[in-house]
């Protein structure tokens, strides 16, 4: 069937009903789009009007591997008959243990490691905050303006990305202190890398360290290796690394959440890979399960609890999660998803930088293989976001065939999935374009 194809305007009668309901029992969340699933595979939602649509959403990077994927419907099928719950953090199985051995392998680093299993990012950030804390007893955190770690009251207190997030759920976990990301198209401090030397990554030490964040009583940095909410901004080569030496020399524990950025999404299984850095701590959910609510914390062995109980949970590690997760990281190995994410990242990387010689809405195009952003702007040389033009740009979209998500302050992220065609990729970049367009005018 030709893709997209749309036989009413989203959102048709069909789905305006269900929205009426959703919005009558359900509480208020992040709804960005009025589109109503009825199934999907693959890279192509059908609506319950009848609508296909190309999404470049990945359920907010969740389906790395597209809907449905044939492997993890059947892994899930298959335990699901068998069985589907057993309290991993009580009792053992099978299961669970190859899983975390599966992800202490993957995972940079040659030394022992071990994992503890939740069930969301924010879940998988609330135990790197008591790994950390534990071994080291400190009381304190730095991490990253526009970081977003989850919502939970921990991770909250880590979060900065919009005051949204934030408002009226003080007080928050205290002792996070939040320092500028690199974010070199709108650098805080108004420098030029490379000309800046990274100056970004040295006040750190040079004087938040000096001041407000001694590191005696830091536990741990927080760092997300590209930011998410924030913008898919892609920090300076070598930045990282300043940051990781910068932890290191101070005694502070280095978290690497790759919550959004893992399971291939940037052309490496995680995004930390693109540089020399070896975390002490890695979190990771989202696309891990391909749609089953699974997280992990993987840690250096050292770091692990000395004693029974000081942290545990009951549905960390579902059987049916696990064999979801097992098989979409079996899925993305053998069908060399990653090369695949390498190849359509930078095809759309050149698509992207024409539309951007075509049109001066487009402020700056970023990301790693299918993590990708464009930032728009009212004007180039002044920068000012264009937030209405990008909401214009994201409902055109979908209207005619095209599912995509905002980031940051006028940025519109683009995360199709990992094995998507060249064909479906192209056929979803047109519809962009010609929204595009529109908007610019």
């Amino acid at each position: 069937m030709k893709v997209p194809s749309i036989r009413v305007t989203p959102p048709g009668p069909k789905a305006k009903e269900i929205i009426k309901r959703d919005e009558t029992y359900l509480a208020n969340t992040t709804k960005t789009s009025p589109i109503v699933a009825k199934r999907a595979l693959g890279s192509v939602i059908e609506d319950v009007d009848g609508n296909l649509i190309i999404d470049f959403t990945c359920g907010i990077g969740v389906v790395n591997m597209g809907y449905s994927h044939p492997r993890v419907v059947e892994a899930v099928k298959r335990q699901a008959g068998e069985l589907m719950h057993f309290a991993g953090q009580d009792y053992y199985y099978d299961l669970q243990a190859r899983l975390a051995q599966k992800l202490c392998e993957i995972t940079p680093g040659n030394f022992p490691k071990k994992a503890f299993f939740a069930n969301s990012g924010a879940e998988a950030v609330e135990a790197a905050m008591k790994v950390s804390r534990y071994y080291r007893p400190r009381g304190m955190y730095i991490a990253f303006l526009k970081a977003f770690h989850g919502r939970t009251m921990g991770a909250l207190s880590l979060t900065a990305s919009k005051a949204v997030h934030r408002e009226k759920f003080h007080p928050l976990v205290p002792g996070v202190v939040h320092v500028p990301y690199a974010y070199c198209y709108r650098c805080v401090y108004r420098q030029t890398y490379p000309e800046c030397g990274l100056y970004c990554a040295d006040i750190i030490k040079d004087l938040y360290m000096k001041t407000i964040a001694p590191p005696g009583d830091v536990a741990a940095l927080f760092m997300e290796p590209v930011q998410g909410e924030g913008g898919y901004v892609v920090p300076p080569k070598g930045w990282t690394e300043r940051i990781a030496k910068i932890a290191k020399d101070s005694g502070i524990l280095l978290v690497d959440d790759e919550v959004q950025a893992g399971f291939g999404r940037t052309g490496k299984m995680f995004a930390v890979q693109h540089t020399k850095v070896v975390p002490d701590i890695i979190t990771m959910a989202k696309a891990m399960g391909s749609g089953m609510p699974i997280s992990a914390t993987v840690f250096d062995k050292r770091l692990d609890f000395p004693t029974k109980g000081a942290h545990s949970n009951t549905y960390g590690g579902n059987l049916v999660a696990c064999a979801a997760s097992l098989a979409t990281i079996e899925a993305i190995e053998e069908e060399k998803a990653l090369a695949n994410c390498t190849r359509m990242g930078e095809h759309m990387r050149k698509r992207l930088e024409e539309m951007k010689g075509k049109y001066d809405i487009m402020g700056d195009n970023r990301g790693l293989g299918l993590m990708r952003a464009t930032e728009f702007v009212e004007d180039r040389k002044t920068k000012k976001p264009a937030a209405k033009a990008r909401d214009a740009i994201v409902k055109d979209s979908y209207e005619h065939g095209l599912l995509m998500l905002p980031c940051g302050e006028s940025s519109i992220r683009y995360i199709p999935a990992i094995n998507v065609s060249k064909e479906m990729l192209d056929a979803g970049m047109d519809v962009l374009e010609q929204s595009i367009k529109k908007a610019s005018k």
